[in-house]
């Protein structure tokens, strides 16, 4: 078995299977903080699928844009938690 069977056959899948997962976990979120939690899992699951996209199609630009991805994850994930502390302590 060659990395790109083990990339495709299993890691893949289960990159598939936990984005559905926190997908619905995104759905059926009680409440905001948890969906935002999922939205940052979902974009960081986004960023390993494309990793190995890169890496089995040997294309480096993929990394740049997971790279980028990563610290857009980022800054909206501290934009959200800023913004319910502020709403937290208004209310």
């Amino acid at each position: 078995m060659t990395l790109q069977d083990y990339l495709y056959y299993i890691i893949l899948p289960i990159l598939v299977i936990s984005m559905l997962l926190v997908f619905y976990r995104f759905l059926k979120g009680p409440d905001m903080p948890d969906r935002i939690v999922s939205v940052d899992l979902l974009i960081t699951i986004a960023i390993g699928i494309i990793a190995i996209y890169s890496i089995v199609s040997s294309r480096a630009p993929f990394l740049d844009i997971a790279m980028i991805l990563a610290l857009i994850a980022f800054l909206s994930t501290v934009a959200f938690s800023y913004y319910l502390e502020k709403k937290n302590k208004n209310e």
